[in-house]
Order: structure tokens, then sequence, then C-alpha cells
């Protein structure tokens, strides 16, 4: 497996561009499944997880053209080739299960294994199978499969109880084609659900509400997929980066960043003292003195996002003062503060509470990743650490970060990516 290497204590300064949002574009390659036209997809960023998902796509019957990196894929799914996802191909990524909605919708079947992913808690999918219940289909689990039968899905009205980010995607996906109107009421409203939205209105679909509680589709018989649609920039991408300013006392341009996407992380980074100016195409953090502590709560969005949530802990490990970090929104999120406390963090947990006692510096050691944010706050410690740090598991930071070693390096951090043999 390889290994991240970093030699910190360097300020980071200059410009870094955003990547394609992952949780944008998983949901959104799912949805192709819905209709025969052919979609064009362009800045899709280039990481495991949507490798995956391509492998899962080809796997079903979609035919896909790969121009790489930014310029995209072209998309069609002429048939049905297999109705079944198997755990082989989705042991890895959680976000498999989104092609369980679209299946059923327009093939009147599904197989899907029980997804994997990050060790941060169970992330139950009883919401979606619930929600496809309410819309007719017949909904089993044996053997590690959930399996999905209807003719034609009928709307209906759903109420989530928890706002379920991949539950209201993959039942907003499902009724598109469904007979009727559906309703989803407490439904997500992440900026990731509503590019959703806009790549299924612009296929035919009639959605109203998306980005808001209370999602209205009004079911077609069909989905066309012409003309092209370009994935929202990755918001926990740039929350990483201006977090990197902060942690290195540099100043870094965040181009692509949309500042509203982001507005409960800045609000804190202004409290702890970074300077955040919003520019017409990007927004830039600029840091030098003191850092403040800090309380935060993640919440469901417009709260502050729990994936900002092991990042800023990092950050606040060189406050002045005492910070309370209070998880709300997924259970085990904190497998990183061992690791931390190997760099020098003061970082007490209490039930979902992680109380952080700043200190005057961290010291580069050896740690492991734990899970995909988990590893890119150790980067973060590390690029601020004194000495040299090794950060093992780095395949977590593939699932969601581009390129992370050369972005940090073009912004003058000294890492470097050790490539390891299998």
């Amino acid at each position: 497996m390889d290994k991240i290497w970093i030699n910190g204590g360097k300020p980071l300064k200059g410009d870094v561009t955003v990547s394609g949002a992952k949780n944008a574009a998983l949901p959104i390659l799912a949805a192709t499944l819905l209709g025969q036209g052919e979609h064009r997809i362009v800045n899709i960023p280039q990481l495991m997880d949507v490798s995956t998902i391509k492998r899962l796509l080809n796997h079903l019957g979609a035919v896909i053209s790969d121009e790489g990196g930014a310029r995209g894929w072209t998309v069609r799914m002429p048939a049905l080739a297999h109705a079944d996802a198997p755990y082989e191909l989705v042991k890895t990524m959680r976000a498999s299960v989104l092609v369980l909605g679209p299946l059923a919708a327009r093939f009147g079947e599904a197989r899907v294994s029980l997804p994997g992913g990050c060790a941060i808690g169970a992330r139950p999918i009883n919401l979606h199978l619930m929600g496809l219940e309410k819309m007719g289909a017949e909904v089993t689990i044996e053997h590690g499969y959930v399996r999905v039968k209807a003719k034609r899905l009928r709307g209906a009205r759903i109420y989530l109880d928890l706002p379920s980010v991949t539950g209201t995607e993959n039942l907003m996906m499902a009724a598109t084609l469904a007979e009727g109107v559906t309703v989803i009421e407490n439904a997500a409203r992440e900026p990731e659900v509503a590019d959703l939205a806009q790549f299924l209105i612009r296929c035919g679909a009639r959605i109203t509400g998306a980005g808001t509680d209370v999602v209205t589709i009004e079911g077609v018989s069909s989905l066309d997929g012409s003309g092209t649609h370009r994935i929202m920039p990755d918001r926990i991408e740039a929350g990483t980066y201006l977090a990197a300013a902060a942690i290195t006392g540099g100043e870094i341009f965040v181009r692509g960043c949309h500042p509203r996407h982001l507005d409960a992380v800045l609000l804190k980074l202004r409290e702890i003292g970074v300077e955040i100016d919003e520019e017409s195409e990007g927004v830039r953090a600029t840091a030098g003195g003191p850092i403040g502590a800090v309380d935060i709560k993640t919440l469901p969005y417009p709260g502050f996002p729990t994936d900002m949530q092991a990042q800023m802990m990092a950050l606040m490990s060189l406050s002045n003062g005492l910070s309370v970090m209070n998880e709300t929104v997924f259970e085990n999120r904190f497998t990183h503060v061992a690791e931390l406390k190997r760099m020098g963090a003061d970082i007490q947990i209490q039930g979902n509470n992680a109380m952080i006692k700043g200190v005057r510096r961290l010291s580069g050691a050896p740690v492991m990743a734990s899970d995909l944010r988990a590893s890119a706050s150790l980067v973060l410690a590390g690029l601020a650490a004194e000495g040299e740090t090794e950060i093992s598991r780095v395949y977590h930071l593939d699932r969601g970060y581009e390129r992370i070693e050369e972005k940090f390096s073009s912004l003058g951090g000294e890492i470097t990516r050790i490539k390891q043999m299998p």
C-alpha cells in the first residue's frame, strides 16, 4: 500500500483548483441508468470511488467513453446486462447503493449487495428501502443482498426520519419514472442533491424543491440523456485547502470554491481569526496570527459538515485555548484522534464530544489513516508539524481527493507519495 511522506512546518501559499465533487458525480453517474439517451458529463474527478462506479456501470450494461480528466465521459445505457451489483464491485463504496432506485424504476428489478465503505458507523439503508416499499416495490434482504422488484413504481408521500443524502437521492431518482407524484419530506438539502436534480431535469424529469427539505417529483414515462452536465466543485475538498492555509499560517486561493456551499465552515474559520475573502472565482484564506479556539457541532446541511470535522480538529489542535467538537451525524467518527495524539495533540473524548486543548506545536510521526476524512486531517497535521510524518493506508485519500500530494506540492508543501509494491 502507498504511503504519504511529509516534511512539515512550512506556510502554504498559492492557488489551487478544486476538482469535481465526488458526492455529486457518483449519484449523477448512477442516474445515467434511468434513460436510453447519451449522457455527456464533464468535470468528473479521477478517484477510486469513481473508478469503482465505472466498473459497476459497465457490469450493468452501460457503454462508457472516457476522454480522461475534466473532459469527462459519454455514457449510454441501452439495455440491462445484469440486474445485480455484486459484492466484489461494491464492497469498498457505500454509494453503490445509489443504483438501486434507478434499476428498480427503469428495469423493474435490482439486486444490490449491502454496501461497504469507511468505518464511521452503521449508516443503514433502511430509509431507502422504506421509501421504495411505499412506492410499491417488493423488498427482500437475503445472503447480504437487497432485492427490489416492481412492475412500475407508484408515486407516494415519503417522510425521512433523518435527512439522508443518499436516501433522498435514491428515492428522487426512482420517483422520476414512477406513476404519479412523489413528495419527499425532511429531504436532505445538500448542494449535491440539487446538482443531481439539475441533471435529472435536463434529462426530462419534473422535480421541484431540490435543495429544500421538501422535494416533489412528478413521474414521467421516460427520460432522455441529451445535453451536457458539469459536476459541481467539491466543497469538502475546498474546505480542506482553506483549513490548510489556516493550520500552516499561509495564504491559499481556492479556485472554484462556492462560498455559499461552505457558509458554516467559513463562519468558523473567520471566528478563529482566519481572513476569508470571497472573490468572483473562488475563496481566499489568509492566516498568520494565532489560531483561536472555537466550538463546533456537526449537523446536516446547511449546518457544519461532518466531512470537515476531522480537518477542523487538526486545526483546533494548534489553537489558543479549549475547543469542543460535538459530532451528531455519525458514530465512530473520532478514529483520527488517536493518531493526532501520536503527533502531540491534546484531545479527550467523552461520548460524541471531543475536547481539544490547543498545543504550541505538533511533531511529525508515523500515523495510520482509518477513513477518508481522517486521512485528510493527518495530512493537514503533517503539513503543520515539525519534522517528518509518514501516513500509511492512504488508499482512503484516493477515494475522495484527486492528486492531493501534487496540489499541496504546488502550494509549497514538502509532500510526496511513496509507492509500495503490492
